[in-house]
């Protein structure tokens, strides 16, 4: 259900941090930073237009999509025009070329109203991002301005039926052909899946060579081989368009084969920081929205004579809330600074704990503190005309995607001898 799978573990016997490679190529669309992106007046202005879009477009139509279980391409081809889908493709390509917390502010800014909306969007910008940069010229002929213009979508996929969290252990195939590769497999739990047809696809080119075989490849959904399985039906979220597909026989060209073998599983592990990241911004928005809906009904909600917020229990509830909201926002604000100094530098190391500990609290307490706020409106929270059940959903959601919430505990538990059994931290 996310950019680089699942659930896109650290694998630390898989991994190290001296593995990491100087210019790593991303799994979810962190292939290298614009250095300045747009400069602040612009980017409040278009921060502006695009609030207008979520209320005026996306808002309106999240219960409807929801309801009809699917996503929303005419959305995301609106939301083209504004230059959504080319966050981060270079000015020269046509894109925006927003900076890493340039993009984080933009799907925060979406998420306040959808999440999922906003998760499937940046899947698609993610992949038009690779395909500017690490694509061949023919590959940014063929692909670019249609991702860019939704008129086709873009998946990241590494997940399947059998391998989650020990992404290493994945079982599609690709071997040598006469030109190009045969791919070979089933891929499940892939965001955008329901419509996507240019896919960055992962997979094993030698049997129990686990994280050094594993390859990346650009695979066209529109050419034989590729087989689209029916979108999942889950408890909500349908706008992220979670589904899979197989396949079989599918020959990718030379060319196609856009991270080579060992290297291209070093670049998923290293970028899930910048998904991990995006997404707690994400959470940290949906909380936001939701407290400030709970307060303004308990201003003018009045029981006992006074309003709700004047009551010390309800009050004090939702102060806690906002209390969790200040601490996610700090992790999180710290996970952007050094998501970005790790594209700056080519060394995605710095970057593991602050990303997998912004995500970690964020969609927590988000699940925890959203189901708060609509408890604090009474049965008044559950009417439909809110967007907060959408949103309690969405972080529950957001507990899985991009490692899910017990991979980012086992991440900070490894990290715990290293700070605290050599003694450099005093008591």
């Amino acid at each position: 259900m996310n950019p680089v799978g699942t659930a896109a573990s650290d694998a630390a016997s898989e991994i190290s941090h001296d593995q990491v490679p100087a210019d790593p190529p991303a799994a979810g669309g962190e292939t290298g930073t614009n250095e300045t992106g747009m400069d602040a007046a612009a980017f409040a202005a278009l921060l502006g237009e695009i609030a207008e879009f979520r209320d005026t477009i996306v808002a309106p139509g999240v219960a409807r999509w929801e309801d009809d279980k699917r996503m929303a391409p005419e959305a995301l081809r609106a939301a083209s025009t504004l230059g959504l889908l080319s966050l981060e493709v270079p000015a020269e390509l046509g894109g925006l070329a927003l900076t890493f917390a340039q993009k984080c502010r933009v799907v925060e800014v979406l998420s306040a109203v959808s999440m999922p909306f906003a998760f499937s969007l940046v899947n698609t910008a993610n992949i038009a991002a690779r395909v500017a940069r690490l694509g061949t010229a023919a590959h940014r002929e063929r692909y670019l301005s249609d991702l860019m213009a939704g008129r086709r979508f873009g998946s990241t996929a590494l997940t399947e039926p059998g391998a989650g969290s020990d992404f290493a252990n994945i079982a599609t195939t690709a071997t040598r052909v006469d030109g190009g590769w045969r791919l070979d497999g089933a891929k499940a739990w892939i965001t955008n899946a329901a419509l996507s047809d240019i896919v960055i696809c992962y997979a094993q080119t030698e049997p129990d060579a686990r994280s050094r075989g594993i390859a990346a490849f650009l695979v066209d959904g529109t050419r034989p081989g590729f087989e689209r399985l029916a979108p999942y039906a889950l408890a909500g979220g349908h706008l992220i368009g979670t589904g899979g597909f197989r396949l079989d026989g599918y020959v990718a060209e030379h060319d196609d084969l856009i991270g080579a073998p060992g290297d291209a599983f070093v670049a998923a592990m290293s970028s899930v920081n910048g998904a991990r990241t995006y997404v707690a911004a994400m959470c940290c928005a949906m909380t936001q929205a939701t407290l400030a809906g709970a307060v303004r009904y308990g201003t003018v909600r009045k029981a006992f004579g006074a309003p709700l917020i004047g009551h010390q229990g309800l009050a004090w509830k939702l102060a806690g809330v906002q209390n969790r909201l200040e601490a996610a926002r700090l992790l999180t604000d710290r996970a952007i600074e050094a998501v970005s100094e790790s594209l700056r530098a080519g060394d995605a190391s710095g970057a593991i704990l602050p990303a997998a500990h912004a995500k970690k609290f964020a969609a927590e307490t988000a699940e925890a503190d959203i189901a708060a706020c609509i408890q604090a409106m009474g049965a008044e929270g559950l009417r439909s005309s809110y967007p907060w059940g959408h949103h309690l959903v969405a972080a529950r959601i957001a507990n899985y995607v991009d490692g899910s919430s017990e991979i980012q505990t086992d991440r900070i538990a490894r990290s715990l001898r290293e700070l605290y059994a050599g003694g450099s931290h005093s008591s």
